[in-house]
């Protein structure tokens, strides 16, 4: 089953201990880094992260939507909240996919329950990420770090005329 997992931004970087001091020095590092954090959790997990983040107070500003290292990443436009394109998305997901929803903002919880979605709190989520983080962590330490990977695949013939090409140029 193809699953989805919506989050709200600044919610989450508001909630998480690592981002709320990293967004002190700069949003934009702390917007930045949940990315990165979140492009590694879908590659591992296998799921489709959308990140949306206010610009309600943007003068101005249309709803932009853009895919960073692989993650879909929107900004809702002036006079737009985050909860208001969150809700408008949950809608828009196709049915029979499995849709989880992270925002401590409990009038938000409620409305993506009652549309069918499930709900995480921002810090259940901080816990999903660490243990999806050290399982990680555990799979790759337990793999065997081979260097020449197609090396081992490659028979003796093979390796002696892709050396010797190598050495003749």
């Amino acid at each position: 089953m193809e699953e989805y997992l919506v989050i709200d931004g600044y919610n989450v970087i508001n909630g998480w201990p690592e981002l709320n001091h990293l967004k002190e020095k700069s949003f934009e590092h702390a917007r930045d880094k949940l990315i990165e954090m979140f492009s590694n959790y879908q590659a591992f997990l296998g799921i489709k992260v959308i990140i949306v983040f206010d610009a309600h107070h943007v003068k101005g500003s249309t709803q932009k939507k853009e895919i960073i290292s692989g993650v879909e990443v929107i900004y809702s436009g002036e006079g737009e909240t985050a909860d208001m394109v969150i809700e408008k998305l949950v809608d828009r997901l196709p049915d029979g996919v499995l849709v989880s929803v992270a925002t401590s903002d409990w009038a938000e919880q409620r409305m993506i329950m009652g549309k069918g979605a499930l709900r995480l709190s921002v810090r259940e989520l901080y816990r999903k990420v660490q243990q999806a983080e050290e399982s990680s962590r555990r799979y790759f330490s337990s793999k065997p770090c081979n260097p020449f990977p197609l090396d081992s695949q490659l028979d003796e013939y093979l390796k002696v005329r892709l050396e010797k090409w190598r050495r003749d140029k």
